[in-house]
């Protein structure tokens, strides 16, 4: 059963989108819309690297306060301000010639925007078994829309428990021979296991991959059971769909030293108009104060862009 919001969602334009709702993500929703930006931002608080720390060394906050506090706050503040929120996934991004972006939920809605900021994390969850340092980069992937294309034919399998592994397995169907997917729970909404089920993924459920296997490349997967099955490449997607994969879906340049970071310049704009990104998907330092910083920066300049595109000038 579809929410209210996500029934409003499917017909929806916002003057900016923020992708992730972390310290950058919520600074950047602060700023979009108290200049008066009609504003969404997509994400769990709980998915931020914060969420689990302490802080005690930002400016003007005295003594130690835990993550998870400082990002409550932080969304109580978005909500009060008037920006909406929604727990969704991102699954794909396009833009289209009106210059709009429109962006694909998990819960099946799309929502377009004039102006879309990054505020996701870096960091790629490992499924920390034996065999996935050995052979990343030689069957190993965490990048599915990155490396599709070197298992034209193969066989392939996706391991994950939310909707990117769904989605990642789902876009592999367009490029391997066959495709298994293996989660121990799978969670995601029901138009999603929709897809799954009438696609021809082999969905290997309630197990897990215990171990990778292979020599000079993957040859298998060992599951808990025991099982072994034979696979010429593994795509890790735990969790959402990484920041790197929906940027590269607009084109979106990378940072060419580390290839890990979003490019962008000092008024957060990256080489695509109308796309910003903030905190640490922009590089380091891996900081609180750093993140904020680079949201209030991103949330501004998305406004003002968004503003110019309705030809409200500055």
């Amino acid at each position: 059963m579809k929410t209210e919001l996500e029934s409003e969602t499917k017909t929806s334009l916002y003057d900016v989108v923020i992708i992730g709702a972390g310290p950058a993500g919520i600074q950047a929703a602060i700023h979009a819309v108290r200049k008066k930006a009609t504003t969404m931002m997509l994400g769990r608080i709980e998915r931020s690297s914060l969420y689990s720390a302490h802080v005690e060394n930002y400016a003007c906050v005295d003594g130690v306060k835990t993550g998870q506090e400082l990002l409550e706050a932080g969304m109580a503040q978005v909500k009060r301000f008037g920006a909406q929120v929604l727990e969704d996934d991102v699954l794909k991004i396009r833009q289209k010639d009106d210059a709009l972006f429109v962006l694909d939920l998990e819960g099946g809605a799309s929502i377009s925007s004039r102006a879309v900021i990054f505020a996701t994390g870096t960091a790629r969850k490992k499924l920390k078994v034996p065999g996935e340092t050995e052979l990343a980069g030689r069957g190993v992937s965490y990048c599915v829309d990155c490396d599709a294309n070197f298992y034209r034919n193969a066989t392939v399998a996706v391991v994950g428990n939310a909707s990117a592994a769904i989605d990642g397995a789902l876009t592999l169907t367009g490029y391997a021979a066959r495709v298994y997917l293996v989660s121990q729970d799978l969670v995601a909404s029901s138009d999603l296991l929709d897809k799954l089920k009438n696609s021809t993924v082999e969905h290997l459920s309630g197990t897990w991959v215990t171990a990778i296997q292979g020599e000079k490349a993957v040859q298998s997967i060992l599951l808990k059971s025991g099982a072994e099955v034979k696979v010429d490449g593994v795509f890790i997607e735990l969790g959402a769909k990484g920041a790197m994969e929906l940027a590269l879906d607009i084109g979106v340049q990378l940072d060419l030293d580390t290839m890990t970071h979003i490019d962008t310049n000092k008024l957060a704009e990256t080489n695509i108009p109308g796309v910003y990104a903030a905190g640490d998907i922009a590089g380091h330092p891996y900081q609180f104060a750093k993140a904020v910083g680079e949201g209030c920066v991103a949330g501004m300049e998305a406004a003002n862009f968004s503003r110019k595109q309705k030809g409200g000038g500055e």
